[in-house]
């Protein structure tokens, strides 16, 4: 299928098409941790790169490598690889290229998880990270210097839900050698962030490619369509020889195999070397979820849009959160990089603040009450005393969360059952 540019089709052919040792049509769970070399002439060849294949599973293997070819494809990417979180994707995409004494630039709209990995782990690590408001894309040229080495930004952040102007910040970057991190886990399918300049995109497979709340995961994913070979004074790290790996200069290295320095260094370095693997189980149970997943974004966008306009009516909700209902330029940037949906998360303000917020999630009968997004039922939460509640007031205003602010996962069940239970949960 490599033909076929068609997520609903890729989503079920790309990477593989039967098990070539038994015919079975489903990608087999490869459960093993190590894989014999032929002689010993083959494994020097993997390990020197010039052969690629499975070696131990801590870097990789036939079950998540039909997941990293599915997602790649989809993407419109050049190779991707999996990992055991979508906060080890976050890391390893920023870690890949910037070390201590470096910086990036971030949107303030992010994910508490990821805020806090930048703001705090990072900073231990020696590793400046600047966030601003991505409101007006020039901040970010502004806050760059010679010791950037990447933007990064979430395509539909949780929880402020204003899109995020891929292509304007990605044509700042270029020019300068500075690559676009693009966290697309709220929108696959309906954004592909690739085709408006982004670099590298990476997801928390957990939730929407996964879809069934079974399995964590994350994927990093190489556009492929970086040049890092024409800024090794900005990229150092993928033109200078490597210590970690006997010396070898990335954008040298891949040449035989294509434009793939970034995710081969991050898989041959940093999953070598800090352990964060999908496991084979986790990657077999995300391939089903990635088979769906473009008919459930369907399902889940068309469900959002009808709670969206049911709840913009309802007299104990002060405000709506949805890019749907947005005005001005964060409409129109929604409507530019979602193709006109708008994803299945939304936010409400609910009128008597925090004991309001929680006298509604605990009145919830269908939506299940949970610290996810993504899955194939409905959930919600109240952010401000749960998945934000590392963040101070302040941060958390930054982050587009208040004391009444409920987020809310639409799912794909019948839109009658969600309004029902809405309904009486804000009754």
């Amino acid at each position: 299928m490599s033909t076929s540019k068609n997520p609903e089709t890729l989503g079920l052919h790309a990477g593989y098409r039967a098990d070539p040792a038994t015919g079975a049509v489903a990608v087999p769970i490869h459960q093993t941790t190590s894989y014999q070399f032929r002689d010993t002439a083959h494994a020097a060849a993997l390990f020197s790169l010039q052969e690629l294949g499975p070696i131990y599973t801590r870097i990789g293997g036939p079950t998540a490598d039909v997941l990293e070819q599915r997602i790649a494809a989809m993407e419109g990417g050049a190779a991707a690889l999996a990992v055991s979180s979508g906060q080890a994707a976050s890391a390893f995409a920023v870690q890949n290229i910037a070390h201590a004494g470096d910086n990036i630039v971030t949107s303030t709209d992010l994910y508490g998880g990821t805020w806090n990995l930048f703001a705090n782990t990072f900073k231990d690590m020696g590793i400046e990270v600047r966030f601003v408001d991505p409101a007006d894309p020039q901040a970010f040229a502004r806050a760059t210097d010679d010791k950037t080495r990447a933007y990064y930004a979430e395509t539909l952040p949780n929880p402020k839900l204003r899109v995020f102007p891929i292509k304007e910040v990605a044509d700042i970057g270029r020019p300068l050698g500075i690559p676009l991190i693009m966290d697309n886990t709220a929108a696959p399918v309906i954004c592909r962030p690739f085709e408006h300049g982004a670099a590298v995109v990476v997801y928390s497979t957990t939730k929407y490619l996964g879809g069934h709340g079974t399995s964590i995961g994350g994927m990093i994913v190489d556009g492929g369509n970086f040049d890092w070979e024409a800024h090794k004074a900005r990229q150092p790290y993928l033109n200078q020889p490597d210590p970690s790996y006997h010396g070898a200069v990335w954008t040298e290295a891949v040449k035989p195999i294509g434009p793939v320095a970034y995710i081969i260094k991050a898989r041959t370095t940093l999953l070598r070397d800090l352990g964060s693997a999908m496991s084979p189980f986790n990657a077999f149970l995300t391939i089903q979820g990635v088979e769906t997943v473009a008919l459930r974004m369907e399902r889940h966008c068309e469900n959002a849009v009808k709670v969206a306009d049911f709840l913009s009516k309802h007299p104990a909700v002060e405000s709506v959160i949805f890019p749907g209902l947005m005005t001005g330029e964060a409409k129109a940037r929604a409507d530019r990089y979602l193709g006109g949906k708008y994803g299945a998360l939304m936010g409400m303000v609910l009128k008597g603040g925090a004991d309001a917020g929680k006298a509604f999630i605990d009145k919830l009968q269908m939506f299940y009450h949970v610290a996810n997004i993504g899955d194939a039922r409905s959930l919600a939460i109240h952010p401000a005393t749960t998945t934000h509640s590392q963040l101070s007031a302040e941060e958390q205003e930054a982050t587009g969360v208040s004391p009444g602010y409920v987020r809310l996962s639409i799912g794909i069940e019948h839109i009658d059952d969600i309004i029902a239970d809405l309904s009486q949960a804000l009754s």
